[in-house]
């Protein structure tokens, strides 16, 4: 239950601080008091999307703070999936600056507005006058009639099977539309991937062949170079090593009378060595050097073919050309596979259709099955409030498809009147008689779940006298089972409150605000003998204020 609210710099609000009680409570308080100010602001904590217009002119902050007792609400869990220490009491704090930037904190860390939103709507639930367009909304309906089937446990376990459903059917379908493309171009595929495996491409295979062929282009020059080289080499009277020898002999008798020429034999010896190999190695390359035409129109035919396909398929390497040519294998292996992988999609489509449909049936049993008890509790409650010959029917209606809430659609009709046929409740009912249906709804699902706190805003709009006073009876006992709170213009419903709540302005020099106090019992009398009576405040009206009060 809501326990405590602290607002600063909100609107027309400098500061406002005020506990709240258990049970029913009611705020009144003239039009343009600033009553949707108040809501607004609880809104904030509750996880909706903030204006920095909504700062008080010349400040550049706004706080708002709601302490909560969660101690039945089961919320641990949440609480450990957020990674908060889980306390019995509770407090969310939103704060506003005035760059348009927002801040939310549940017990002081730092939350998402989404987890704030998530945990907001379990601690309360505002019904203000636009919520009553639900009734007409088939989702709302058939919220109603799970939350009163208790199929809270059922509805989740049937919405994971629905989403697999959903899931399968996009793998299925998105796999058909594959191997429909693939069938469209497997000749074209197949085309590709045979041109490319009859070629047989190796890796470093052209740069191996482009060398070669370079070879061969030039192989009378190489060869003529190779043989000079060698004849510069080893010339028995000019050579390079024939005059090495001759160094390494004349060095060699230096050893016995010239220690110091033991560095020269060996730098000598060295080179002698490397290039007499140097010479036989260039002597046997310059033998294999031998033009081949069979060979170069060989390799000329293979380099022209590798082109060829680097061109068709926009590429610059055969590396490039033996990823594709694996791709398109890849490709083709699916091609051959989609009927077996199509198989075994359907089996598993199957099943989990199966296993939703299964589901479905379940919570269209429960639905039906309270479908009776519902109507006719809600007729009895809806008659109370001064509506003798209403009818009500909850039409559940088979579904072809199934959706997220099974295979059921449902219809909420209803008639007011005698001898008036029953006809879509949105299409029908008028304002006040709305009012009257999502009161006596509220008051149903609050005694199936259990809601931790409900605000009503004016729900008795249209309504006046006999009826208020029955309204107000329903939320009293409401408030039995949890923390009603009623924001009210009705004198009937303000005096069934436990704790009455006045929003009020005032002004100063240079400024109004808004502010909410708690009514003494003296006060209290004033006030709903002002409701009854107008500005002008009569002894009748205030002997009648006292009969409603029970004074």
């Amino acid at each position: 239950m809501l326990k405590s609210l602290y607002i600063k710099n909100y609107a027309l609000i400098d500061s406002l601080e005020i506990d709240f009680e258990s049970g029913f409570s009611v705020i009144t308080g003239e039009t343009g008091a600033g009553k949707s100010i108040i809501l607004g602001a609880l809104s904030l904590i509750l996880g909706q999307r903030a204006d920095a217009k909504s700062i008080k002119q010349g400040e550049s902050k706004c706080v708002i703070e709601g302490y909560f007792d969660i101690s039945d609400y089961n919320l641990t869990e949440f609480f450990e999936n957020l990674e908060i220490d889980y306390e019995p009491t509770c407090l969310l704090r939103r704060e506003l600056l005035s760059s348009g930037k927002s801040r939310a904190f549940v017990n002081d860390t730092p939350v998402t507005l989404s987890d704030l939103k998530e945990l907001g709507s379990q601690l309360i639930d505002i019904h203000s006058q636009h919520q009553n367009l639900l009734l007409g909304d088939t989702r709302f309906q058939m919220q109603i009639v799970d939350t009163l089937a208790g199929n809270k446990k059922l509805l989740k376990e049937y919405q994971a099977a629905f989403d697999d459903y959903k899931k399968a059917q996009k793998a299925l379908d998105d796999l058909r539309n594959l191997s429909k493309r693939g069938k469209e171009e497997e000749d074209y595929l197949r085309f590709q991937y045979e041109s490319l495996k009859t070629v047989a491409l190796k890796s470093g295979e052209q740069e191996e062949l482009e060398e070669e062929l370079e070879t061969l282009n030039h192989s009378e020059e190489i060869k003529i170079a190779l043989y000079k080289i060698h004849s510069l080499l080893t010339d028995d009277e000019h050579g390079i090593v024939t005059a090495l020898k001759d160094s390494l002999n004349t060095s060699q008798s230096l050893v016995d009378i010239y220690p110091k020429s033991e560095d020269i034999v060996q730098r000598i010896e060295n080179s002698y060595i490397d290039l007499k190999d140097l010479g036989t190695e260039v002597e046997r390359m310059g033998e294999n050097i031998e033009f081949d035409p069979e060979r170069l129109s060989l390799i000329q035919t293979r380099l022209d073919t590798i082109y060829t396909l680097q061109k068709r398929h926009s590429v610059d390497t055969i590396a490039q050309l033996i990823a594709i040519y694996e791709d398109l294998e890849h490709k083709i292996e699916n091609i051959d596979s989609y009927d077996e992988q199509l198989e075994a999609i359907e089996k598993d489509l199957l099943l989990k259709t199966e296993k939703m449909l299964v589901l479905a049936k379940q919570l269209t049993d429960s639905r039906k099955a309270i479908t009776g008890k519902f109507e006719k509790e809600l007729v009895e409650k809806v008659a109370y409030l001064g509506m003798p010959n209403v009818q009500f029917k909850c039409e559940i209606i088979a579904e072809e498809q199934p959706n997220l809430y099974g295979m059921d659609d449902l219809l909420f009709l209803f008639s007011a009147n005698k001898n008036v046929p029953l006809q879509p409740v949105a299409e029908i009912a008028s304002g006040g008689e709305i009012s009257r249906l999502m009161l006596c709804l509220k008051s149903m699902i609050a005694g199936a779940k259990a809601l931790p706190t409900i605000i009503f805003d004016e729900i008795d709009t249209g309504v006046s006298g006999e009826i208020a006073d029955k309204m107000g009876i329903i939320m009293k006992d409401m408030g039995t089972k949890m923390q009603v709170i009623a924001i009210t213009h009705l004198p009937q419903i303000a005096a069934r409150g436990k704790a009455h709540y006045h929003v009020y302005k005032s002004d100063s020099d240079d400024m109004t605000t808004t502010n909410l106090s708690r009514l003494s019992d003296k006060e209290r009398l004033e006030e709903i003998a002002r409701m009854l009576s107008g500005t002008t405040m009569t002894e009748a009206a205030i002997q009648n204020a006292k009969v409603l009060l029970g004074f």
